[in-house]
């Protein structure tokens, strides 16, 4: 298991060892205050529900994640990396649960199909999550999930404001290589337009061998991603790139301030914590998650990135570098010297 916690952790945290990191700190008088702690600032404050005369503190763990993103997203050097607009494009990924005042953030390829059916669910669309027919979870026609896009922008601003909001990570080299196996490789929903419009494009532009007839690999992929002149293809893929692109272009963390930040590598523990800190743990429960699955795999990431020179692995390191230092992940250094 890796990186439950994030580098550069704050300091007032650092008292605190790993093993209370999950400990429920519970009936604290002061509810913004930690025993013998400063107070937190407003945005850190808990988001669990408010009880008659105790409140809920956050474990440890995910107050670390909110405190890290906040300390790199003051961070000027990264600012290019870290800030990006609340545009259309942002507010198109981010599904809305009115009944229960939920905004979810859509990350693909970090076990996302699963919370959209815990939305569906929660939105009355069917009763239970196995009764949900796997066309229509991404089918926006029929799943019953409003995109946050689809409001006035007065509605969207009360929805940022007041909903509990929060979206999952992974390591962002692992999620590449889930992207580039699932639209390139098997392809199991039948898109036959990855391999036959947007492969084509991505191998016209960035093959080094042209003589090379083979479909394309994980070398011309990681070219692409990590050429700063992408958006020329990325405007002709459009939203196919959602697979892809940063977690800061999909959900903007600098710009939001979402209520927790689950990490796919300690699912088995953030998912039970953000149901019940959502206040509807007991209305529907996570999909069992298959053991190992969501561990991170240093040998695949190797296996992958073998044969690929340094010069276009630092460069794909160097634009998803904001997520790597958001969500606390290890630089790759293994790849990268």
């Amino acid at each position: 298991m890796k990186n439950t916690h994030p580098q550069g952790s704050a300091q007032t945290l650092a008292a605190y060892s790993a093993k209370q990191e999950f400990l429920f700190l519970t009936a604290v008088p002061d509810a913004g205050k930690l025993p013998g702690e400063k107070h937190f600032s407003e945005e850190l404050k808990p988001t669990g529900k408010v009880l008659s005369d105790s409140r809920l503190v956050q474990p440890l763990v995910y107050m670390e994640r909110l405190e890290l993103i906040r300390n790199v997203c003051r961070d000027e050097a990264l600012k290019n990396l870290s800030h990006t607009a609340v545009s259309k494009f942002v507010l198109d990924r981010i599904f809305v649960c009115d009944k229960h005042k939920i905004l979810f953030c859509q990350t693909p390829k970090v076990g996302n199909t699963q919370w959209k059916k815990v939305l569906i669910v929660l939105n009355g669309a069917f009763p239970s999550i196995e009764e949900i027919p796997e066309n229509v979870v991404h089918d926006h026609e029929k799943n019953g999930l409003p995109r946050l896009s689809s409001f006035s922008d007065a509605e969207i601003q009360k929805r940022l404001k007041t909903y509990f909001k929060f979206f999952i990570v992974r390591d962002p080299f692992e999620r590449l290589i889930s992207a580039f196996k699932d639209k390139f490789v098997h392809n199991p929903r039948f898109e036959p337009w990855y391999r036959h419009e947007i492969a084509p494009g991505i191998i016209r532009k960035y093959r080094r061998n042209r003589t090379e007839t083979r479909g394309i690999q994980f070398e011309d992929f990681v070219r692409y991603l990590g050429d700063p002149n992408h958006r020329w293809l990325d405007l002709q893929f459009g939203d196919h790139i959602i697979h892809w692109v940063t977690y800061v272009e999909l959900c903007a963390p600098c710009e939001i301030k979402y209520s927790v930040i689950g990490h796919h590598e300690t699912l088995e523990d953030d998912a039970p914590y953000i149901l019940k800190e959502a206040g509807i743990d007991h209305l529907v429960s996570y999909p069992t998650i298959p053991p190992g699955i969501t561990v991170y795999n240093k040998t695949k990431v190797e296996r992958y990135f073998l044969g690929i020179s340094k010069r276009d692995i630092r460069r794909l390191y160097a634009r998803f570098e904001g997520d790597f230092k958001l969500f606390g992940y290890q630089k790759p250094d293994f790849l990268l010297n």
